[in-house]
């Protein structure tokens, strides 16, 4: 199943998060199909900048996102 979900980067207790899409079978960090944002939840307020043409092109091709990058869909498409 193809998922969207957060990739964690940055440095210890400095997150900073990459949004893609990957095949759930895949580690957190690991191997993706495509980069569609980045979250930075450091900066107040956080900072989301998501594709929501991609993403909603990935969602209509059958991609699930997780409850976090629903969340932050949300936010983004405002």
């Amino acid at each position: 199943m193809v998922k969207i979900r957060l990739k964690r980067m940055g440095a210890k207790k400095n997150p900073f998060y990459r949004v893609v899409v990957a095949d759930s079978r895949y580690l957190r960090d690991g191997r993706f199909i495509e980069e569609i944002g980045t979250y930075d939840p450091t900066v107040e307020p956080a900072a989301v900048k998501i594709d929501i043409e991609k993403a909603n092109k990935w969602i209509a091709n059958g991609a699930q996102p997780t409850e976090t990058v629903r969340d932050l869909l949300k936010k983004a498409a405002q």
